[in-house]
């Protein structure tokens, strides 16, 4: 693992510490923000097993990763629950010396069968996505996929394998889900588990993103304080995304994250692999440099390191700061579900 000196800086200063890999281009849900069923339906064209990067590959580009100072590591999709094996390639990001944090993004429906073959292969958090408790609203939000008792059911049995304070991502989107936001609190107050509410972005290029849709985090964090006093929690390290409470009354703590309102661009560490080997350097890229030709054309890790180092270093991404609110969102960005959020 690279020292102090030797980590990649971009051309405003951010050193690389998180990499997001998607496993899997495919999901079992069709959320309206991400992956409207009128374009990813029966037809559509998914990326093929040869398209997609082996567990080998993933591996080596993980290897390297850690090399340049990456210590986090997150699997996402897509639902990266849908790739087959997994557990297998957790225990080989497990095993890479400097990988402190192995985390994985899932919307829960499967997670209850693989929870205890993840943990024991090294897994060490789990996030899982849930919009609402309300089974009309997650019907809505989910492109009428999956159901809440399954997602709740694969959070307990994920707790009951060891994970703990597991996360609830929220995407809160005005005059769809914003009035079950409190119960959704309700339910985990207690339970050790953080919910993190997450503004409405304009990810991609198909959910129709308009600024009139965003709950301000500001607007939330007010009505939830009527109703369940909190104070703020300092970061527990630079560049956390999330901005952290705990309820007064000892029931556990929440999470913001503002990308909208209150961009956190400057403190973005964070670059993401799709699954067919492409790495983008910002949730909301334009582009991204293409890495699996070099792996398949048998470059060794040096090599994959020095790609890395290059990209990264160029790397002047500040997509949030620059958003203009209301404008034309002109830009043709890389869909989430090919990079996992």
């Amino acid at each position: 693992m690279a020292d102090d000196n030797d980590k990649p800086v971009d051309a405003l200063g951010r050193v690389l510490r998180d990499l997001r890999i998607s496993v899997l281009d495919q999901c079992n849900f069709r959320c309206p923000y991400c992956m409207p069923a009128a374009t990813f339906h029966d037809g559509y064209r998914f990326l093929t097993k040869e398209q997609r990067l082996s567990f080998d590959e993933i591996e080596t580009l993980a290897r390297a990763a850690v090399r340049l100072g990456v210590s986090k590591l997150r699997l996402t999709g897509g639902e990266p629950l849908l790739r087959r094996g997994l557990d297998e390639l957790v225990g080989r990001l497990a095993r890479i010396a400097g990988v402190e944090d192995l985390a994985l993004t899932t919307n829960g429906v499967l997670l209850g069968d693989v929870a205890e073959r993840l943990r024991a292969a090294g897994l060490d958090r789990v996030t899982v996505s849930l919009d609402s408790l309300d089974d009309a609203t997650f019907a809505a939000m989910s492109g009428g996929r999956g159901d809440v008792a399954s997602v709740l059911n694969g959070i307990e049995r994920a707790a009951g394998a060891g994970f703990d304070a597991i996360k609830i991502n929220t995407v809160v989107q005005r005059g769809v889900n914003d009035d079950t936001v409190l119960d959704l609190l309700e339910h985990f107050r207690g339970t050790g588990h953080i919910v993190r509410l997450i503004e409405y972005m304009d990810v991609g290029n198909r959910n129709g993103w308009n600024i009139d849709e965003v709950v301000p985090s500001a607007t939330l964090l007010a009505e939830i304080h009527r109703r369940w006093p909190v104070v703020a929690v300092r970061p527990a390290y630079r560049g956390e995304v999330a901005k952290r409470y705990r309820y007064l009354d000892g029931a556990g703590e929440i999470g913001f994250i503002s990308s909208v309102t209150q961009p956190f661009c400057g403190d973005c560490h964070r670059a993401r692999l799709s699954a067919d080997g492409v790495l983008y350097t910002c949730l909301f890229a334009t582009e991204g440099t293409s890495l699996l030709p070099a792996l398949r054309a048998g470059e060794d890790i040096d090599a994959i390191e020095a790609r890395l180092r290059a990209i990264w270093g160029a790397r002047r991404d500040r997509y949030s700061e620059l958003r203009q609110p209301g404008g034309e969102q002109a830009l043709k960005k890389v869909e989430m579900f090919r990079i996992g959020g």
